[in-house]
């Protein structure tokens, strides 16, 4: 068949999708066609396999479909391909919250503020943040796992919304992985540098015994020992993923090596130093030193949550076809690398990776198929091998089955929380050249735990007078039931905060608390003149006092008017001043009038609510 006998045959089956162009004819075309034109695939593949979309994305570092593509593009060509970027209709995406290297720093951490908050806003303030982070080698899989990832959370949303297919395997739904997500297209060059988070926040149940909702973040990292970056960034980015995750994944191939463990060792000497740093604070609170101390945490929770190796292309199983005998494989296998051996090193990388964690875990994953490592693969998932297919939806279940929110000693955050401890814990990288000391990550969680109990402190004592003389509220109250209702309230809040702040330099949680001490004293003083406002007999002197003037000035002109002669001059001219003086109140309340008639009005509605007032203390009175 001709080449344009083969284009007259798809036009006339629409129903069939069209496959990739023969080798010869795909070296002859321009990597830069537009995305409209037809892909071509062999002539015998299932007419039912959905094309690969191979449509850019707006995230330029997520979307480079191919090495092949040349470096330089003709301007007209990429301004076609930004047209396009921007006629794609806007969906969930990887977002950069951190990127590497600046102008005046090749390696230098600038933390985006922008894309995290926008996030986080999608995150519901009631509930807790779960960080399912994915972290290891240069070109081992990484976001090829997220991918993944993806498509059974979209699965586990489409369960909520319909019941139909709960029966079929989810990965048997998914004719390909496609490029709408995390990149994971195979080749030499890295695409993926800094931090990066998915866009929108998955709402599941913590697990399948509770109804509690969290909102699950996935975040992908850039990828380690790639040739371009140095030791010390490679421990930046590790340990800043590590602090901000509930469950880290560390992806390793094919088996848990040695260096693993001493990388993972040195990427989490964090923690190490930060419960030497605790064990330090113990020890001057024990000598009664009158210095600056540390406080410490009663339980002395390990710094982070939990890691988990996932050893991908696994070939050592007894029975691949037995995932329950083969889940039991996988913690004996992990039992014997963590086991203590008896060399100094060994035993001290394996000691240093247990104290800093909470919880050590392992998964075991066979490999994918030939088929998926060639560089063609373009995600179509019929040709991945179903034993990988069985694991990842095991594993699934495991990650996603048992949600952990990030917490911080031992409390669980929200999203504004966990947003402040990002931002504190991105500032301590300010450049990933080095590690940054013990102490700098320490105050930085000090000063995040600080300004998160100083925020929901405030905000308490705010919530609580607004709903007795806030803004829309009418009635006053009495200043000293007022008085009584805000030390009540500042005990109240004053232990919120201190069951908050509890750890950090003692100096560091006086200054915030005296910060909160500060904020309520303004506020109380706020809302006790916005109750005044209220009070009735507030600020009717402005009338009273003119009107009593007026009329003693009346009275005594009657009285002077009334007992002298008419011949005395002196009598004359004081009742002349006494005329002007009531006459010049008379116009002043005049003017009044016209200008403050509102005020007035309210006016007038306060004397008759001081008159009741008035009336109902002296009925009291009787009463007594």
């Amino acid at each position: 068949m001709s080449e344009n006998e083969e284009v007259i045959d798809v036009k006339a089956s629409e129903t069939n999708v069209n496959e990739s162009v023969q080798a010869e004819e795909e070296t002859d075309k321009p990597e830069t066609e537009p995305s409209n034109s037809t892909t071509n695939t062999d002539t015998d593949a299932d007419p039912e396999v959905s094309p690969v979309n191979t449509a850019v994305s707006e995230d330029h570092d997520w979307d480079k479909i191919s090495d092949d593509i040349p470096e330089d593009i003709h301007p007209a060509q990429k301004e076609e391909q930004e047209q396009e970027k921007e006629e794609t209709p806007s969906g969930p995406t990887a977002l950069q919250i951190v990127s590497i290297g600046t102008e005046t720093d090749e390696y230098a951490f600038t933390f985006h503020k922008e894309a995290l908050e926008d996030i986080m806003n999608k995150v519901p303030s009631d509930l807790k943040v779960c960080v399912v982070s994915v972290v290891g080698a240069f070109r081992t899989g990484k976001s090829f796992l997220l991918s993944w990832f993806l498509r059974y959370l979209s699965h586990l949303e489409q369960l909520d919304e319909s019941s139909e297919n709960e029966d079929k395997n989810w990965f048997d739904e998914i004719d390909s992985l496609g490029n709408n997500g995390f990149h994971w297209r195979g080749g030499a060059e890295r695409n993926t540098t800094g931090i990066w988070m998915w866009s929108k926040p998955f709402i599941l149940p913590r697990n399948a015994r509770t109804g509690e909702k969290v909102a699950l973040l996935l975040v992908d990292t850039q990828g380690m020992f790639d040739h371009e970056t140095t030791m010390g960034l490679t421990a930046a980015i590790f340990g800043l993923s590590t602090l901000l995750s509930s469950y880290q994944i560390y992806n390793v191939d094919k088996r848990i090596q040695e260096d693993n463990l001493q990388q993972l060792a040195l990427f989490s000497e964090y923690g190490r130093m930060a419960l030497q740093s605790d064990q330090d604070r113990d020890a001057l609170q024990k000598n009664d030193s009158e210095e600056d101390f540390e406080l410490t945490v009663a339980t002395k929770p390990k710094p982070f949550q939990k890691i988990e190796f996932l050893v991908r292309d696994w070939q050592n199983f007894e029975d691949d076809e037995d995932l329950d005998a083969c889940e039991v494989e996988m913690k004996e296998y992990l039992e014997k690398v963590i086991a203590e051996r008896q060399a100094a090193d060994l035993k001290d990388t394996r000691e240093q990776i247990t104290s800093c964690f909470e919880e050590l875990s392992c998964f075991l994953i066979t490999h994918p198929g030939f088929a998926v490592t060639k560089k063609k693969y373009e995600g179509d998932t019929s040709v991945v091998d179903p034993t990988f297919k069985a694991f990842m939806d095991r594993y699934c279940q495991k990650v996603f089955g048992n949600l952990v929110a990030k917490s911080i000693h031992g409390r669980e955050l929200s999203a504004a929380e966990l947003s402040a401890y990002i931002q504190n814990y991105a500032k301590m990288f300010a450049s990933g050249a080095y590690f940054p000391e013990a102490a700098t990550m320490l105050e930085a969680t000090a000063n995040a735990n600080n300004s998160n109990a100083t925020i929901m402190t405030v905000k308490r004592y705010k919530e609580k007078l607004d709903e007795i003389v806030g803004p829309r509220v009418s009635n006053y109250m009495d200043p000293n039931e007022l008085e009584e209702f805000h030390q009540k309230m500042y005990q109240e809040c004053i232990s919120s905060f201190e069951s908050i702040a509890n750890f950090g330099s003692a100096r560091a949680i006086q200054e915030a608390k005296n910060e909160v001490i500060k904020s309520i004293e303004e506020s109380y003083d706020l809302y006790s003149k916005l109750n005044q406002s209220r009070n009735p007999l507030f600020g009717l002197e402005t009338y009273i006092i003119p009107l009593t003037v007026g009329f003693v000035s009346a009275v005594l002109r009657w009285i002077t008017d009334f007992t002298c002669s008419s011949w005395s001059q002196t009598c004359a001219v004081g009742s002349e001043v006494l005329s002007h003086i009531y006459q010049v109140v008379f116009f002043f309340l005049v003017i009044i009038a016209f200008t403050k008639s509102q005020q007035i009005r309210e006016s007038a509605t306060k004397m008759k609510k001081a008159f009741d007032v008035m009336n109902d203390d002296g009925g009291k009175k009787k009463k007594d």
